[in-house]
């Protein structure tokens, strides 16, 4: 029977694959993470030098007391292994502790690294690509799936690095007193490191990979009864999803038992290794002590850092067994950038103009077509008000022309440039948009404020705030510009909230505004002074209004009036 001609990759390729772009991240860190490899180094250094130079100090005492009751002979320097064993007591603690600080700093800043770019990913995804996963979805990418990678360090590449160097230096140190035991000890210790790390990758690849998956399965199932509750028992079908979630959640059960299994079975053969080595060892060190050529409390040193050799190798079964985890996490972070658009492309520096030509959009998830056939054209410095029931296809429209969609067919242009093909900066800059939803974060006034403009001064705050009716409010307050306006703005009115998110907009310097039921929950009187200071920040600039109905608010220096019905576009009724 003929093998496919398209193999599967190999679990050396299909790892280097995944992993190589966020092994690259590291290496933008790569001197705290060798420095933290030779704290680690350090740290199992000093424990068996403090293991094997105390049992060679207790054996010499021994024998040292033992000669003197027999009547013979002896002589034994207490005060340099005394201190030696003081001094790797010393070292061991204080190289843990700084160790454990170092690099615990360390994978804090890796984490932060992490999610930077993975959330980077997440904002260049347009509206399309994010509605093709569910929020659940997008979260465990930001949370288990880092964390996953997150391991990269201290399991992954760490410990089997410093393992080799322990092994090399055991050997060597070995190698002064007993050269046949060095080269048997390293030999047989470097196998048991290939068993532990490639051996346990490959053991556990499939069922470490397919964790990641059952993980997801089980959230989104948990989330679905959660949230579909009363959907759930209105159609009778409470019992059945309960069956489903139990169902998946014994099959995750049974694969998290044969990891565990596996994980026992490689420490078991650590043991088993080292325990044999520590025979080996008596054997053949009894021999040579008994013709002189070992020394007694030099055989008991040996011994006792064979039997030490047992903490190097402790950490690589766990480790290497969840190696598919940490693959399956990369490969599904990996495949974030296939789904982000290409941006290269700048805006001209000067007015932007708008043009859409036979523009249709149709969501995947929908059979019929959001906007069908829609064509206009915006001068530099135009405006235009497109009015349009709820469900009409306004925000749909609004993301096409901040670049937030592609549309499925015509083109759409802002200055000359495709908007979802423009850079992120360029397009966060020149374009403005404020949505229905207002977008408030869990801090003060004047921080949600300076995300319009990081520059600018108390003075330019007060201004936007005057120009939006909000400023006598303000300092009515006692913390006035460091008040909190809780998560989602929740400490605000509608009213309030709408107005400080205008205020935000009017510290930006955009060339292209569009504004999303600008005056919503706004009275008639505010709404006017509102309008009044827009009507001044808009002078030269491109701005398209969307209103469910018209307003005489935006009756001045508007030059076109449109309207949307069941996705066509044409003149206001």
């Amino acid at each position: 029977m003929k093998r496919s001609s398209s193999a599967q990759p190999s679990l050396l390729s299909r790892t280097r694959q995944a992993l190589l772009p966020w092994i690259v991240l590291m290496t933008k860190r790569r001197r705290r993470f060798l420095a933290g490899a030779l704290l680690i180094w350090l740290t199992l250094a000093a424990g068996l030098s403090l293991l094997g130079l105390s049992g060679w100090f207790i054996t010499a005492c021994a024998l040292a007391g033992i000669a003197l009751s027999l009547g013979l002979p002896s002589r034994l320097d207490v005060y340099v292994p005394g201190g030696g064993i003081r001094f790797f007591a010393l070292l061991r603690t204080v190289a843990r502790y700084i160790e454990r600080l170092y690099n615990h700093d360390t994978v804090l800043r890796l984490l932060a690294d992490l999610r930077y770019r993975v959330f980077g990913t997440l904002t260049r995804l347009d509206e399309a690509a994010l509605r093709r996963h569910r929020m659940s979805d997008w979260l465990g990418r930001l949370t288990s799936d880092i964390d996953a990678l997150d391991n990269l360090y201290l399991r992954l590449l760490m410990p089997p690095l410093v393992s080799l160097l322990v092994i090399v230096g055991v050997g060597l140190f070995v190698a002064i007193w007993w050269p046949g035991l060095a080269s048997w000890l390293a030999g047989v210790l470097f196998v048991l490191w290939i068993g532990l790390t490639y051996g346990m990758a490959r053991l556990c690849f499939v069922q470490s990979h397919r964790q990641v998956a059952d993980q997801e399965r089980l959230r989104r199932l948990v989330i679905d009864q959660l949230q579909a509750t009363a959907e759930l028992i209105a159609y009778q079908s409470a019992v059945w999803h309960r069956q489903q979630v139990a169902t998946h959640e014994a099959a995750s059960l049974d694969n998290q038992r044969r990891l565990g299994r596996y994980t026992a079975w490689g420490n078991s053969v650590i043991g088993v290794v080292t325990g044999l080595l520590l025979l080996g060892a008596i054997w053949f060190g009894g021999i040579l002590v008994a013709e002189g050529t070992l020394a007694g409390p030099v055989l008991v040193m040996m011994l006792l850092i064979v039997l030490g050799i047992n903490e190097v190798f402790v950490q690589l079964p766990i480790a290497f067994a969840r190696l598919g985890g940490s693959v399956a996490a990369a490969e599904r972070l990996n495949a974030l950038d296939t789904e982000a658009p290409e941006k290269q492309l700048e805006l001209p520096d000067q007015p932007l103009g708008i043009m859409m030509r036979e523009v249709t959009h149709c969501y995947s998830s929908s059979a019929e077509s959001t906007l069908s056939d829609i064509s206009f054209t915006l001068g530099p410095g135009e405006q235009a008000v497109i009015t349009g029931h709820s469900g009409a296809g306004k925000s749909t429209l609004a993301a096409l022309l901040t670049g937030r969609l592609k549309a499925s067919q015509g083109k759409v242009e802002i200055g000359g440039c495709e908007p979802w093909a423009v850079i992120d900066s360029q397009r966060s800059q020149r374009i403005a948009l404020l949505t229905q939803q207002v977008d408030l974060f869990d801090a003060s006034l004047e921080d949600n404020l300076r995300l319009g403009n990081a520059e600018a001064s108390d003075e330019a705050l007060w201004k936007v705030l005057e120009a939006v009716a909000l400023d006598d409010w303000v300092r009515t307050l006692p913390a006035q510009l460091e008040t909190p306006v809780g998560e989602r703005g929740q400490q605000l009115s509608g009213g309030q909230a709408r107005r400080v998110a205008l205020a935000r907009l009017l510290l930006m310097d955009p060339s292209l505004v569009i504004l999303d039921e600008p005056f919503a929950a706004i009275d008639h009187a505010t709404a006017e002074q509102v309008a009044r200071a827009l009507s001044d920040w808009l002078e030269g600039r491109t701005a398209i209004f969307f209103v469910h109905h018209g307003s005489r608010l935006l009756t001045q220096q508007v030059k076109h009036h449109w309207h949307l019905s069941a996705g066509k576009l044409g003149s206001e009724r």
